[in-house]
């Protein structure tokens, strides 16, 4: 490895569908480089949920320490942009002790917003969405649409008429700010600078995905997923719209207390959204423009990203 790391220590993302060894293969390069592991992951970030985030134990996150883990409470969300401001501190601090960060998770929005950086977009306002869905119910979406497409037609060849959500949001920044979505996404705030090494971690059958996923969730239905959720339920102050409760497995369990399904119903539903969950992490990284493959069955993971971290 260069002595100088052109300047900086390279960066290492390890990215991947869940369930695919992503954490294990972080503590491998934990106990075999001078690194520190900074995770990519929306709902780790969530303190009191543990089990059904398959957050690393606090035995492993005691010998294999973890930033950017339980750093919200349930009842708050946490932007991209929330993130990059953060990892990038991390990063830096990373760095200035000459050790190398490890970026490990499976939230793909924050790897690209990281790597390719983030758009200078408003956050979401309230009043204003509730004045378009109350122009919607007037109008319709079609209508919202066309005016959408006079404003920024580009955008609105993008954005299918039946897509309230983003229509919404298209037209929410532009009443904000008076820039178009388009104009903004195009600006690019601060990235990751220096040298990144991308890889991705998958099966080479889906099928073997499936497999872990759905032992993975069985074995948190064990561990006490359903307790953790009624605590978290006990509160009173959280709801099924928040992004904590909206986590894969956590609205199939909330809605199971609330009456909504059965158990059986509840496992069948929470195995699915997580199929859900890989599928679209994979089409992610199958459009991912500079990535090193890692095979989910490969025993040579470790070497391959030493090798390459060797050559920088």
């Amino acid at each position: 490895m260069s002595s100088t790391f052109n300047e900086l220590p390279p960066v290492i993302c390890l990215m991947g569908p869940t369930a695919s060894g992503k954490t294990a293969l972080a503590f491998e390069l934990y106990d075999a480089l001078p690194c520190d592991i900074i995770s990519v992951d929306s709902a780790l970030v969530y303190k009191d949920m543990d089990i059904g985030t398959a957050k690393p134990t606090l035995a492993e996150q005691a010998s294999y320490p973890h930033r950017l883990i339980d750093i919200k409470d349930a009842s708050e969300s946490y932007s991209a942009a929330e993130f990059c401001q953060d990892a990038l501190t991390e990063i830096a601090e990373i760095r200035a002790k000459g050790r190398i960060p490890i970026l490990v998770g499976g939230t793909m929005m924050y790897f690209k917003s990281l790597i390719d950086g983030i758009s200078p977009l408003p956050e979401a306002n309230a009043k204003i969405r509730a004045e378009i869905e109350k122009q919607a119910d007037v109008i319709g979406w079609q209508g919202l649409h066309d005016e959408l497409a006079k404003v920024d037609p580009q955008s609105a060849q993008r954005i299918h008429p039946n897509d309230p959500q983003r229509l919404t949001r298209a037209l929410e920044v532009f009443r904000i700010t008076g820039n178009t979505l388009t104009q903004l996404t195009a600006i690019k705030g601060e990235r990751l600078t220096g040298n990144v090494l991308q890889f991705a971690i998958a099966p080479k059958e889906r099928k073997d995905l499936h497999a872990r996923i759905e032992l993975r969730f069985e074995q948190m239905i064990a561990q006490g997923f359903e307790q953790e959720v009624v605590k978290l339920k006990e509160r009173g102050d959280l709801h099924e719209n928040l992004p904590s409760i909206r986590c894969v497995g956590y609205r199939q369990m909330w809605q199971y207390l609330q009456g909504e399904c059965s158990h059986e119903e509840m496992v069948f539903k929470g195995i699915c959204a997580t199929r859900q969950l890989a599928k679209r992490q994979l089409t992610w990284l199958r459009n991912w423009p500079t990535l090193t493959w890692l095979a989910m069955e490969n025993k040579n993971n470790l070497q391959e990203i030493l090798n390459a971290v060797s050559k920088v």
